[in-house]
Parts: C-alpha cells; structure tokens; sequence
C-alpha cells in the first residue's frame, strides 16, 4: 500500500492514527483468506466483525468522550483503502458502519445516551433513500413507514439509520427530509441481497410498519449541512460540523481505491513471474504490459489524493467554523464520484489486460472486478448524477440534490 503522506490534520494523534492504519494493513492477509467464505455468506463472517471490534477500526470517528477515537474525517478513506486491499465487502462494510458513528454524534445527546450507555460498540446500519419512506409527525415524535433497500450489515447491526420523506397535510410547506434512528426490534429484515458484486455486504431491505419514532431519535436533513447540529454540544469537535451528504461520498470511496489498489498490485506480482502462454515471452518485458501499469497505477494515484485532499481540506474549513456554499459542496459530490470512476478504469483496464486468466472464478481478480463495478454503481459515484448538478450550480441553476 502506498505511503498517505497527506497529514490525517492537527487534532489527530499521529502515533495513534499510525497504529490505527497499522492495524487495518495486518488484517489484510486474514481477510483475503476469508474472501471466499464471506461471498459464500453474503455477509460478513462473525469473525470479521469480531476482528474489527478487536481492532477498534469500528469506532475511528466516535467520539472521545464514549471511548471512539475521533481522528478526522480522512480516516474513513484511509482504513478502508486499507481494508479494501483485502476484501472490497469488509471494506465497505467497515465504513458504512464506522460511519453512523460520526453521525450518531450530530443527534440530540438522548438519542447518543440510548445507544452508548447500552452498548458504546454497538453496529448501527443505515438505508438514506428518503423516498423509499413516509412518515407523519404525532405528538412526542413520528409514525414512520416504508421499506428500504441497500441496507449494508443490517443483520449484524443493533440499530439502523433510516431515511425518509416527512408527509404534511400542507404541501405548501415544502418537503422536509429526516433521518430517523430505530432499534432493530421496530423493523424487519428481508433477505434479497442476491448479487454480482460486494456479494458479502449483507445489503437487504428494511421494511418499517408504522413505528413510533421519538423525535429525539431522529435528525433533519437540513441540521446536517454544516455547521452547529443538535450533538454540538456534547460533541464540539469540527469532525461533527461537517456537512454530512456533500461529504458522502468519501464514507465509502476508501473501498473502491483499496480494491483497485489490491487488483493493481496482484497484477504487477503476476506480470513480473509469468509468461505469455502462446509464445513464453516474459509478460514485464512487453511495452504494452509497463503501459498498463503506468496507466492504472496514475489513476489510483490522482484517485487517492482527490479523496484525501477532500476530507482534509473540509477538516480545516470546518476547524474554522466555515460552512460551505453551494459550489463546494457539489464540487465535493463532483469529486468524489470521478475519483472512484478513476478506480473502476483501473480495474477494468487491468481486468481487459490480464486475459482470460481474469476469467477464473478461483481468483482474486474477478472479484476485483465486479466489485468495483458495484461500487460504481451506487449513485454517489455516479458521474451523470453529480457532474450534471455541479454545471447546473455553476450555471447558477438550482441544485436538484435536496440533501445538500
């Protein structure tokens, strides 16, 4: 894995965020070992989630002050660039999860209470498709309804985080998003995550019937901007002042750099040994082989320091109480989705470049492949969606992302 020599940023503990990565870079070998069986379960093994407890890569961004870590933002695309070398579902997993976290510390310190008195470690999974919900305000909270797909490790989670759109007898009072915090004993989960790629996710569908949700166990969209949310208070650390969903994309884009990173690595052991079956000639010796590798290796490169460069610099923007306009935060989106655009070409560079050695369901590499096309496909990194609302701002049209 290539040196992150970008500093994780001032109030991060260097030998602390050193031993952290550390950590993640020695379970590499574990999790490729287990890669098989964890597509096979179509969720994580028992012991990968005990191996990321153990290792405390679970609670990076929670708060200090429950016994989490609370390194700056950029650690998420750190542990699972390194996590993602192994296995791009742990990956993924870890960082949704290690996510909600972060998140739990911009609620009202009731809803943080409920959850950390009980259990400071306890998994909390997530469905933000807001129109995959309905719910209506009652006295003391709101009813909520609905059925959410894509909720990655929701079996092993305690908790989820679900979306929704909030109904009003008034449609003039416009549409209001919120997010809403429930105990695993108010929804049900179905199993329909039967896929090609990030097949050990565990991302079923959540279905809701009309649970009471207490209105400190829930959060609006708009608290989530930037700037001062409910948990300041308990948690005044910039890390959760951060605007949530112009920053979304990078909870998850560590898993596409790990796993491009993985295949890009895997292939350049391969070419350095083996030899063309038709005509033996050393595959390091062919130009076309040291182009490839220059190529993908470039992109992986410019991927990382794009989705570095963006958690970093929104660290210090927010460590100066800075919120962020319009432009910045669909230029974060913007970023976010290309760099992981450029993870999915190496892939698929490499993959076309390897023959039909890539074909064999025995290895690494077509893992690698589906799975960077399935995190491609989640609609954080996808380009028409981001870089089309990106011109419209600096056209200065309205921005069509109402979580922004």
């Amino acid at each position: 894995m290539p040196n992150t020599n970008l500093p994780p940023g001032p109030d991060t503990d260097d030998r602390a965020y050193a031993a952290m990565i550390a950590r993640a870079k020695a379970l590499i070998p574990i999790f490729r070992e287990r890669a098989a069986r964890t597509e096979e379960l179509r969720r994580l093994p028992p012991e990968t989630e005990r191996d990321l407890h153990d290792s405390g890569l679970f609670r990076i961004v929670q708060p200090k002050r429950v016994g989490g870590a609370e390194f700056d933002y950029v650690a998420l695309v750190d542990c699972a660039d390194a996590l993602g070398q192994a296995d791009a579902s742990v990956a993924w997993n870890f960082a949704n999860l290690a996510s909600h976290h972060w998140m739990l510390g911009m609620f009202d310190k009731r809803a943080q209470d409920l959850v950390w008195n009980k259990d400071p470690d306890a998994l909390i999974a997530s469905s933000f498709i807001f129109p995959a919900g309905r719910a209506r305000k009652v006295e003391g909270g709101y009813v909520l309804r609905g059925r959410w797909p894509f909720s990655s490790g929701a079996d092993s989670s305690e908790w989820n985080m679900l979306a929704s759109v909030v109904s009003s007898d008034d449609e003039a009072d416009g549409i209001e998003y919120r997010i809403f915090l429930l105990n695993k004993s108010d929804y049900k989960i179905k199993d329909t995550w039967n896929s090609a790629g990030l097949r050990g996710t565990g991302s079923n569908d959540v279905e809701v019937e009309d649970a009471f949700v207490a209105e400190p166990m829930t959060i609006a969209v708009s608290d989530l901007a930037g700037g001062p949310t409910p948990g300041s208070a308990a948690n005044p650390n910039a890390l959760y002042a951060l605007p949530v969903f112009s920053l979304f994309p990078y909870v998850l884009s560590g898993a596409a750099l790990g796993n491009a990173q993985a295949c890009l690595d895997d292939y350049v052991d391969v070419a350095r040994h083996r030899a063309s079956t038709y005509n033996r000639a050393r595959l390091a010796d062919l130009q076309s082989t040291q182009i490839k590798i220059a190529e993908a290796s470039a992109k992986i490169d410019a991927a990382r320091l794009i989705m570095r460069s963006a958690c970093i610099e929104a660290m210090a923007e927010a460590r100066r109480g800075h919120i962020p306009d319009m432009p910045a935060k669909t230029k974060s989106r913007r970023d976010g989705a290309y760099s992981v655009n450029l993870c999915t070409e190496a892939v698929s560079l490499l993959f076309a470049a390897s023959g039909a050695r890539g074909l064999f369901t025995s290895g690494m590499l077509q893992r690698q492949f589906r799975d960077a096309h399935a995190i491609n496909s989640h609609i954080a990194f996808n380009f028409d969606a981001a870089g089309t609302n990106y011109g419209r701002v600096a056209l200065d049209l309205p921005s069509e992302n109402l979580t922004l």
